[in-house]
């Protein structure tokens, strides 16, 4: 039987908010490294913003689908099969010939990234009471914290880098974590 509010609830929400923080990382990377594929692939805007629409397309299904994978497999297995779907995502996309082959991974990394969002909250959900609310305002923030973090911490290694390059990291960084 769950303890509800216990140290252990804010051990857990404590984790959740460090995994949906790490865990959303493709969703903001696109946005860092739209310009770049912008020139690589000689297209416009509009086309450059492709792969985050199809990212956040991802997202949308993926909060329903993995809610019920979760429901069904717990959260633990989930997010290790949703770290795989990330790291094949980011992999594909950094040897990717096209804007099509980008927007497609990136379609799959905003399925693994919603993994990190709406099924965590609810995973948080069910370990507190009295402070419910505040929880799961917390671990939404998670995705939050990541887009304020992974621009900022990522443009600089894209400039040093290239952006294959950094997609190829953070591939192998999702399977570790």
């Amino acid at each position: 039987m769950i303890q509800h509010d216990r140290k252990y609830s804010w051990f857990r929400l404590s984790v959740t908010l460090a995994i949906a923080t790490i865990g959303n990382v493709g969703m903001w990377l696109i946005i860092v490294v739209m310009p770049a594929i912008q020139s690589e692939f000689h297209i416009d805007r509009a086309d450059a913003a492709l792969p985050y629409t199809l990212t956040m397309i991802g997202f949308a299904f993926g909060n329903f689908i993995i809610g019920g994978f979760v429901d069904r497999f717990g959260i633990v297995r989930v997010l290790i099969a949703a770290a795989v779907l990330n790291a094949i995502g980011l992999a594909g996309a950094a040897s990717a010939p096209s804007i099509a082959v980008i927007s497609g991974c990136q379609f799959l990394i905003g399925l693994g990234n919603a993994a990190t969002f709406g099924p965590l909250i609810a995973d948080v959900s069910h370990w507190f009471l009295k402070r419910r609310g505040i929880a799961v305002a917390l671990a939404a923030s998670g995705n939050y914290f990541s887009g304020a973090l992974w621009p900022w911490v990522l443009k600089d290694v894209i400039e040093l880098q290239g952006w294959r390059s950094t997609y190829v990291v953070l591939a192998g960084l999702s399977l570790a974590i």
